[in-house]
């Protein structure tokens, strides 16, 4: 009776005379694909990308201060983008205020409005001692009035529901299509008493209520000398409570 032979074999993986004899003869199965080329193609296409985006994000001043180092037909493309851009801002921003909101006119003011745009709503505390809803209403009124293309609106947490719970508050209620898009209960996940404007701006790039490179955020950072949300992390949703029961 024949025995199995065992062949000798140092490194299956190995690129030698040896191992393409064995794998000839099916002893050692046919060496896998590499990836070196996958991953060329990968970093090659990135740079790709990048370089073709090079102006993404790039206001009007900087796109003038580039005409010496770019080819003149690709920043115009980007300029008429730009335009095009603020004009769509000057056309949408029709709110630019904060909307005191009662009860009574909370399904057209917020849910039916909310087809047309984004609706946030900010429900206060019922008294003055509460830091982060009164810091909130000042978020709420500097960034009404930069972003008038989206409706900022506030009523008190227990007059739009009754018996909502002050501990809730400041609530942030999220609305778009006659839905609520997302939920915030306190600023705990914003920054809590120490939240910015610039927390906030995060959260509407995070629902989609703003584009990551819209001009306005650039203005922002450039004003601050820093980049757009440099430790950028998505906002978790916050999970349903019972004190949900009540919003449209």
């Amino acid at each position: 009776m024949n025995k199995p032979v065992n062949v000798p074999i140092d490194d299956p993986n190995a690129d030698t005379e040896w191992n393409d004899i064995l794998r000839k003869h099916g002893v050692i199965p046919e060496k896998p694909p590499s990836p070196t080329p996958l991953i060329e193609e990968a970093v090659a296409e990135a740079r790709k990308q990048a370089h073709e985006n090079r102006l993404e994000g790039k206001g009007l001043e900087e796109l003038d201060e580039l005409e010496d180092e770019e080819d003149d037909e690709f920043l115009e493309k980007y300029r008429k983008q730009r335009m095009a851009e603020l004009s769509t801002i000057a056309r949408t921003s029709i709110f630019n205020q904060v909307y005191p909101l009662q009860k009574p006119d909370y399904s057209r003011d917020v849910t039916e409005a909310s087809r047309q745009a984004y609706v946030l709503v900010h429900l206060t505390a019922s008294g003055g001692t509460n830091i982060e809803s009164r810091l909130l209403t000042e978020l709420w009124r500097e960034l009404a009035r930069k972003f008038g293309d989206i409706k900022f609106c506030e009523i008190r947490g227990d007059m739009c529901i009754e018996g909502y719970p002050n501990k809730n508050t400041p609530t942030i209620l999220i609305y778009r299509n006659g839905d609520i898009q997302r939920q915030i209960i306190t600023l705990r996940e914003l920054g809590g008493a120490k939240t910015t404007t610039r927390d906030v701006e995060e959260l509407l790039v995070n629902v989609g209520a703003l584009k990551a490179n819209d001009t306005r955020l650039l203005d922002s950072a450039t004003h601050t000398g820093s980049s757009i949300f440099p430790n950028r992390k998505r906002v978790p949703t916050s999970g349903s409570t019972d004190e949900d029961d009540g919003w449209e």
